[in-house]
């Protein structure tokens, strides 16, 4: 049994840096390529395994080179695989564009076998599943698959946290399944038709998510950190800077994965917000996604530091 349960997607990133993106049917020069690995779950899966928790991760993978490389991945961070093989499809890819000036990106994923996961996957996992600490999905595999398990780690009392990207339609009663949604600003502005460009706006885009069943709020911000709002509270934690920014892809998943690790350690649900924005913020500094993951002594030295 692992303390983190998340199930979500494995591609491999393929990563290219340049000065800006190509116009339709222009080509143009980058400045350097890296394949590694990625998906949002198994991004999060690693950030948290990296942080110290306990964490296993339910997918599928194609029986190919990158099935090997998301294999390798898990093993080196600690992460415990749940897999079905899927040999009729092919394990995902990303493609990743990454701003020289900026470090910001725009990804495009294909997910492969893990765009197959079902229900009867997540079925298979009901043991895993109803014996976590916290749950994370996201929505890069199926819905009814997301749904499923969520209903399976709500009915057994077990913590529940989606994180809603890419941004996709949700109807109420799968909110209502979330103990907290955890989406980045233009997640927000999709879930709820409403702007997120000050932090005023995104207490706004809270309480109507709140209005919409979910237990709590917590939004990230990028450089302006990240909020926090449930029914009886409303908190702003600062970004947590280890650094030049470098790439920030991947810093939602860190995030996650701190947050996720935080909590099962019992600290109060703000001192997680500023364990998870340590360890995005850490992992901002470094290029890619899950080889940028930090270890639990960097993020525990960078939060004494800010102490």
């Amino acid at each position: 049994m692992s303390d983190i349960v998340i199930l979500g997607i494995f591609v491999a990133d393929t990563a290219y840096r340049a000065d800006r993106q190509p116009k339709m049917g222009e080509t143009i020069l980058g400045t350097s390529f890296v394949l590694g690995p990625g998906g949002k779950g198994s991004n999060q899966s690693v950030a948290a395994a990296m942080a110290g928790g306990k964490t296993s991760i339910i997918t599928r993978l194609g029986k190919d080179a990158f099935a090997d490389i998301a294999r390798a991945t898990w093993a080196k961070a600690g992460v415990t695989p749940h897999v079905t093989e899927d040999a009729e499809s092919y394990t995902g890819a990303a493609y990743i564009f990454i701003e020289n000036a900026t470090g910001n990106n725009a990804i495009i994923v294909a997910a492969g076998a893990a765009g197959r996961i079902s229900v009867e996957d997540v079925e298979a996992n009901r043991a895993l599943i109803e014996g976590a600490k916290v749950f994370i999905t996201q929505l890069e595999q199926p819905i009814p698959a997301a749904r499923r398990a969520l209903e399976i780690a709500r009915a057994a009392g077990v913590r529940t946290i989606l994180n809603p990207a890419p941004a996709a339609p949700l109807d109420d009663d799968l909110l209502a399944l979330c103990d907290i949604v955890t989406p980045n600003e233009s997640e927000t502005e999709s879930l709820t038709g409403l702007p997120v460009t000050t932090l005023a706006e995104a207490e706004l885009a809270a309480d109507a998510l709140l209005a919409r069943g979910v237990g709590a709020c917590l939004i990230t911000l990028g450089e302006r950190g990240a909020l926090y709002r449930d029914r009886t509270r409303s908190v702003h934690v600062p970004v947590i800077s280890a650094g030049k920014v470098l790439d920030t892809t991947g810093a939602g998943d860190a995030f996650n994965g701190g947050f996720a690790v935080a909590l099962t350690e019992g600290r109060d649900v703000i001192d997680a917000v500023r364990f998870g924005c340590a360890t995005a913020g850490i992992s901002v500094t470094r290029p890619g996604t899950a080889p940028a993951m930090p270890s639990r002594a960097e993020i525990d030295a960078l939060l004494a530091c800010g102490s």
